[in-house]
């Protein structure tokens, strides 16, 4: 294994080739003059499969997960569909009425802080739950989420996260649950942990192979690509999680080219000053990994 650990970008580097060294330096020095430019935090992973090169930097901070912690929700459906306890096919209620995890009390979701707003128009009715996890991943609908989340379990979820080895990952709870909020009571997640949880979907660790092509297949048709996608050429495949608060944005990807070759990038943040900003300085480091990865590995050939 190829290892690099970035902290305040000091750089431990083992076992490379003078050329592997002059483009890591050119790198290093570009995602620093990118980190100081951010106004924030940042924490990212990067993993290249087939020579398990890792570059990490703040990679087991926590951070708010926003809507990023929708990939463990999915994975566990999953799962408990290959277990047979459930059925992708089966219909459940739309609904809009969710329990507070501090005092069960009521609380609802509205359409103007949800990016599924089509959704609501369907309360009362029934949705299938692949139709469910569909608009959760691919248009990060907060509705279906609390749907699922109620459905599988929080602390199924848990179990599950912990069964890959992303043992920092918290899914306490559902979207909005305001009272959760104001106590301190939130999702927070790892860049390293939704690496794991996305390396699991790729190589069919926890379903077979056609549940995680399934899980690919709504990835790749994600709506929201205007942050690790926007820079890169087109002919890419992004099965990716997009995730954003007030000061957050993220973004978590399997980047797939056309030669079949694949890396992984994951990217958080917090305490953003301006997130219009941020966005330019996350797709230009997005960037600076597909420029590394593919210069490395036509020196490989």
């Amino acid at each position: 294994m190829k290892k690099i650990v970035l902290s305040f970008f000091v750089i431990l580097v083992n076992c490379y080739s003078q050329t592997d060294i002059s483009m890591k330096e050119k790198l290093l020095a570009e995602l620093k003059i990118l980190e100081t430019e951010l106004d924030g935090d940042i924490a990212f992973v990067f993993v290249d499969p087939r020579d398990r090169e890792e570059i990490f930097f703040n990679e087991e901070e926590s951070f708010h997960a926003a809507s990023t912690m929708k990939l463990a929700i999915m994975l566990e459906l999953y799962k408990q569909v290959s277990l047979r306890k459930i059925n992708l096919q089966d219909s459940v209620l739309v609904k809009n009425e969710f329990k507070s995890i501090v005092d069960n009390s009521i609380y609802s979701l509205t359409s103007d802080d949800d990016s599924d707003h089509e959704i609501y128009s369907l309360v009362g009715r029934k949705l299938k739950l692949s139709d469910l996890n569909y608009r959760m991943i691919t248009m990060s609908s907060n509705l279906a989420t609390n749907i699922l989340i109620e459905l599988l379990n929080p602390v199924k979820i848990m179990e599950t996260m912990s069964s890959i080895g992303a043992n920092k990952i918290q899914i306490l709870r559902g979207v909005e649950d305001s009272k959760a909020f104001i106590q301190g009571l939130n999702n927070t997640t790892t860049a390293y942990d939704l690496f794991k949880i996305l390396e699991s979907i790729a190589i069919a660790k926890v379903v077979n192979d056609s549940l995680s092509k399934e899980m690919m297949d709504i990835l790749f048709d994600q709506k929201h690509n205007d942050i690790i996608p926007e820079l890169l050429p087109k002919n890419i495949k992004y099965a990716h999680k997009t995730g954003w608060i007030s000061g957050v944005i993220h973004d978590a990807a399997i980047c797939c080219l056309p030669n079949g070759d694949k890396y992984y990038l994951v990217i958080l943040t917090k305490n953003l000053v301006s997130e219009i900003k941020a966005k330019r300085i996350l797709q230009k480091i997005s960037l600076k990994f597909y420029e590394y990865y593919t210069n490395k590995n036509k020196l490989r050939k």
